[in-house]
């Protein structure tokens, strides 16, 4: 696991200043501690830190190929590498190394830009071809790797690990992006292509970009995608077993490693089906990492332990504290622009305790997406019966007007707040899935937002993400279509941001079987019904599991990954959170409005409604703003 970085020039080939790629590359220094690796030639510049887990004496970046024409940088694993060497060797192609860098060389040489197709793995990479004048960037199926880039003005291509690479270079304007802003108030994250600043981009998953001197930058192209035909006609049982095979064959790629190994265990389903997993292809014990909270309500460390004793596993556990919120500035200069995911806190724990063990953990990250394992999955497939029910031209006035007369019941359990279900009924499948998810829905920001904020927007809406997704998603499916959406949004921009980050903000590479592409493919051809039934989510998961992990852990309701915030911003951090969020740095932007912002502080701090999330979002924002001297540029544009 690694960081890379680099510059190339679309026009000329000046000599780069190395004082700033140097600069570049240090900024990421906790992504690779290991080495540290440059190439420069006139017009190009590489730039690469290590985390050595493959190859440890001769896997130094840059790698070459034999003449030395084509160069790369890579951030990642490619699984399958031991499969494609003999496939190269048998084209001529000769290798120096053990790694899997190299084989990605000889396959540009061999395959062209289809050579990603080729990777099975989680990787992002930039190869320099000096016989096509060529900079190549490619980036895995699930985006589990990061990678942004930026043109500016003067012809220079500057690329990254992450944003805070880009901002090393004092060509890159900060120009708050509004409609970055629409998207993180909305999700929580700000989705691809997009960052927070206007020229600066994320290269998406499944994405390619190639840029040739003297051409103009063309878009980046998409090179795969996933397609849910639910059309496997296997039984119960044939889908069991294969699913349990398939599993095997992801975990076993994984882990191969020649630093210490092991998994986080949470005590969920996805984590608990990895480790045991592993634990039947290892003949020494795994070792496993949980974080237990002191609050009874955020505890599942009692469901790790029952896991780890009944595999025996080297089980380490540390307990944080409920108030443990001295992450919050942290966090807002690892993430590099907003980002409103609360796990990001105990995310970044259990990975600084399992860095103290391991240099290679494996996650269950991607399981709810592809087993359908969200509560919201079936709140929607619900909705969507009743919605099928009726014409949308019916249920929009109708369900429309009760929605809007029906009081509000922000305290009860979704289905039984009928003015949010007549709500849902009286949108489309996409709308609906979009109020649902929303932190601030379309209501909350267009109070939340100044006029002049707005009329910025030139119309746009963050729904729009959505729509383009599902109009790509090939299905009518209501379970697949919300996975698809998911797929392509809050797995890529929420989850794996959040885990990437923290997990190399300790020198930590993090694997996730359950987000191997082959999978997800097989996955996505199983009809939803395997996937939901009744109200079970993961149903074929957990049947697969059944003789594999106790009905405690498969059977229990979901907890998921939280900290107590409704309680922090009504004791603890009250003032804190007050004064972020009617502070100077957020007024200074003229984004918000005050009274709003008010009525969200009084309205949560009296207990009358749990707006959590959304002062959480404002928070993070604001932390923004101070963290990457946004501030003081607002303050003096002011």
């Amino acid at each position: 696991m690694c960081g890379i970085a680099g510059l190339f020039h679309l026009r000329d080939k000046p000599e780069f200043d190395r004082a700033l790629v140097q600069r570049m590359n240090d900024v990421q220094f906790h992504r690779g501690p290991d080495e540290g690796g440059f190439h420069f030639e006139p017009g190009v510049a590489l730039a690469h830190r290590r985390l050595s887990i493959i190859d440890l004496s001769t896997g130094q970046q840059p790698l070459f190929n034999e003449d030395g024409s084509v160069a790369v940088v890579f951030n990642g694993e490619i699984y399958n590498y031991q499969e494609l060497v003999p496939e190269l060797e048998a084209l001529g192609h000769v290798f120096h190394t053990r790694s899997d860098t190299e084989v990605i060389v000889h396959a540009w040489e061999a395959w062209g830009e289809d050579c990603v197709r080729r990777f099975r793995g989680m990787f992002a990479f930039a190869l320099w071809d000096r016989k096509q004048d060529t900079l190549f960037l490619g980036r895995d199926r699930l985006g589990v790797k990061p990678l942004y880039y930026a043109l500016l003005p003067d012809g220079t291509f500057v690329f990254g690990s992450e944003l805070k690479v880009l901002m090393q270079h004092p060509g890159l304007a900060r120009e708050i992006d509004p409609l970055a802003v629409e998207d993180y108030f909305a999700y929580g994250y700000i989705p691809e292509p997009r960052t927070i600043y206007t020229g600066a981009r994320k290269l998406g998953a499944a994405e390619t970009l190639r840029l040739v001197r003297g051409q103009p930058m063309p878009a980046p192209r998409s090179y795969w995608d996933v397609r849910f035909t639910l059309d496997n006609k296997l039984s119960l049982a044939d889908a069991t077993e294969e699913l349990v095979e398939r599993l095997r064959a992801s975990v076993k790629l994984r882990m191969i490693s020649e630093v210490p190994l092991g998994a986080f265990l949470s005590g969920g389903v996805d984590s608990s089906a990895v480790v045991a997993t592993m634990a039947g292809l290892s003949d020494a014990p795994v070792n496993t990492c949980s974080i237990a909270f002191d609050d009874p309500a955020f505890n599942e460390s009692e469901y790790a332990r029952m896991v780890a004793e009944r595999y025996g596993t080297n089980h380490y556990v540390e307990t944080v504290k409920s108030d443990d919120f001295d992450l919050l500035d942290k966090l807002a200069a690892l993430y590099d622009e907003p980002y409103a995911d609360s796990s990001a806190m105990p995310t970044w724990r259990v990975c600084q305790l399992a860095r103290k063990r391991v240099t290679v953990a494996l996650s269950g990250d991607g399981g709810d997406e592809s087993f359908a394992g969200y509560r919201r999955y079936r709140l929607h497939a619900m909705e969507e019966r009743l919605r099928g029910a009726l014409p949308h031209g019916v249920r929009r006035p109708v369900f429309g007007l009760l929605g809007r007369l029906y009081p509000k019941a922000d305290w009860a359990p979704r289905m039984f707040r009928a003015k949010t279900t007549f709500q849902a009924l009286a949108r489309d499948s996409v709308q609906a899935y979009f109020h649902a998810v929303a932190i601030m829905n379309d209501d909350m920001r267009r109070r939340l937002f100044t006029p002049s904020f707005r009329n910025s927007l030139g119309g746009y809406r963050a729904i729009e993400v959505f729509q383009q997704h599902a109009a790509r998603a090939g299905t009518d499916d209501p379970v697949a279509l919300v996975q698809y959406i998911d797929t392509k949004t809050y797995l890529v921009d929420d989850i794996n941001t959040k885990v990437d980050r923290a997990s190399m903000a300790h020198s930590l590479e993090t694997r996730e079987p359950l987000m191997d592409h082959e999978l997800v493919e097989w996955l996505a051809t199983l009809p939803s019904g395997l996937k939901i039934k009744g109200n079970e989510g993961k149903f074929l998961f957990k049947k697969a599991l059944e003789p594999m992990l106790p009905n405690d852990v498969l059977y229990r309701r979901k907890m998921g990954f939280a900290v107590p915030l409704a309680r922090w911003f009504r004791g603890p951090l009250k003032d804190r959170v007050r004064e972020a969020v009617l502070g100077d740095t957020l007024a200074a932007t003229g984004f918000f409005e005050r009274r709003y912002l008010q009525h969200l502080l009084d309205a949560h701090q009296s207990g009358a409604r749990d707006y959590s999330a959304r002062l959480w979002s404002l928070v993070m924002f604001e932390a923004f703003l101070r963290n990457s001297g946004q501030a003081a540029e607002v303050r003096r544009a002011a």
